[in-house]
């Protein structure tokens, strides 16, 4: 036995000699030497365990680094779906994101030592819609938008020499970003969809442009993703693919990623079903929401009811939860100290026979429970649709939510988004809507069919594996 043990000690010692001579004439075969090293483990080398289980993982061969460009809003939550799922599965030296619009606070939500948020970020005071408005525009050209867009445009073009992979998630400024950069790229389109001028009357200028381009997408956009560095294309309805794949451009449909972040189901629904249910979508950029939140309670003041009303009332991270206190108590509401109905709200409030659930961050939870949603929005909007609840819209002054931006995404979901032109149209609707269940499931029909079910995000992130990242 001592003798069995002496030669294994000195055959250890002598490919530890072998090992270290041999790292010295070549270094370059580190990598190489540390794997021969680790493969000693039975003669009685310190291995570190990290490496070991990276060396068993067969997606651990990770040469790239990825950075996510977004554009805010929607955007941004489809592209924290995407991180999440690529820091769950797939091995990469690195993440990093850089929203252009905003500063990305809904990142800040993942904890990963392999996780960064870069660019220079700011708040505009257009909230990103400076492209709807003349005055937006200004108003972030004198707050340095020009200048920080630059700024994020030069750290990008330096990406392609640490050999970073780019996924562009967005419309235009994204995808430009990411073909400026020389790198490898995917680009997951979603704020465009050919539905918005193939359906309905069709006769506003913009249509007949659409018509004879034969696609939403432009023809600077439709160049950039005719790019040999453009690796996958991702559309957000089967529709925009099928058209971009008639022009000999490889896009592919894979369900719509928003329905991933919306419970389908909430068990603590059975507190209130035997309530009449709305949910008010009031928007996330501020003053626009407190406007919209005023025109909402407005018309459900005359408001013909035979029962109590729920009103779910989720509101953004970024509200101003005093200032939307102030709103209720101006329109009559009172706060109800005695009163719960245990869904996760923060307070409860009453006027006459309505109650106003308030809730932070609770419309993932509160989505499937409503109804039908009085909604001046664009994500929660198409997001409450594919969930199966119809909605009614009655556009303000904007910036974000305009009568033109109304229309167009009541196209795009097929009419299950009625557009009110008055206070009058509004109160029928809704009425008709909160009555008839059957008028609830025919309207919202279509518009289910073409947001699609959850599951898109697992699709999108194993394409962009395959075709970006192998």
């Amino acid at each position: 036995m001592n003798n069995r043990f002496y030669k294994l000690s000195v055959l250890e010692r002598t490919i530890a000699e072998f090992i270290t001579s041999f790292k010295k004439a070549a270094p370059r075969f580190e990598l190489g030497i540390k794997d021969l090293q680790s493969s000693a483990l039975p003669l009685g080398h310190a291995a570190d365990r990290d490496l070991i289980e990276s060396l068993n993982d067969p997606t651990s061969n990770a040469s790239h680094s990825l950075l996510i460009i977004c554009n805010g809003h929607g955007e941004d939550v489809i592209a924290l779906e995407i991180i999440k799922r690529f820091l769950k599965k797939i091995k990469i030296k690195t993440i990093e994101v850089m929203p252009l619009v905003g500063n990305g606070k809904v990142f800040d939500s993942i904890k990963s030592k392999n996780f960064s948020k870069i660019g220079h970020l700011k708040e505009l005071p257009s909230g990103g819609f400076s492209n709807q408005s003349i005055k937006g525009f200004f108003l972030d050209l004198f707050a340095g938008f020009l200048l920080d867009t630059f700024k994020n445009f030069l750290i990008i073009r330096g990406k392609s020499k640490d050999n970073y992979k780019i996924i562009a998630v967005g419309d235009l400024l994204p995808l430009f970003f990411a073909w400026s950069s020389n790198c490898e790229f995917s680009f997951v389109g979603t704020p465009k969809s050919d539905h918005t001028w193939s359906n309905g009357p069709g006769w506003a200028l913009s249509d007949f442009y659409h018509k004879f381009k034969g696609s939403e997408w432009d023809p600077w956009e439709i160049f950039i993703m005719r790019s040999n560095r453009c690796k996958s294309l991702i559309m957000r309805d089967a529709m925009t693919a099928n058209n971009l794949n008639k022009k000999k451009i490889s896009a592919r449909y894979f369900g719509n990623p928003m329905m991933d972040f919306v419970d389908e189901k909430n068990e603590k629904i059975n507190n209130i079903i035997k309530h009449k249910r709305i949910i008010l979508i009031i928007g996330s950029r501020f003053p626009e929401a407190l406007n919209n939140l005023d025109i909402f309670l407005d018309c459900l003041e005359d408001l013909k009811l035979s029962s109590d009303l729920i009103i779910l009332l989720p509101l953004s991270l970024n509200a101003d939860i005093f200032t939307i206190k102030s709103h209720l108590i101006n329109n009559g509401y009172l706060k109800q100290k005695n009163i719960q109905f245990l869904i996760g709200e923060h307070s409860v409030w009453k006027n006459k026979e309505k109650y106003v659930l308030l809730g932070k961050n609770t419309f993932n939870k509160w989505a499937n429970m409503a109804s039908v949603g009085l909604s001046n929005a664009g994500t929660a909007t198409e997001q409450i649709i594919g969930l199966g609840v119809p909605s009614i819209s009655f556009p303000g002054a904007g910036p974000q939510f305009t009568k033109s931006f109304a229309k167009r995404q009541s196209r795009l979901l097929g009419g299950s988004v009625l557009v009110c032109e008055n206070k009058k149209t509004l109160l029928d609707n809704l009425e008709t809507l909160l009555n008839k269940k059957h008028c609830r499931l025919k309207q919202v029909k279509i518009g289910m069919k073409r947001m699609g079910k959850s599951g898109a995000s697992k699709k999108i992130v194993d394409y962009i594996n395959s075709s970006l990242l192998t």
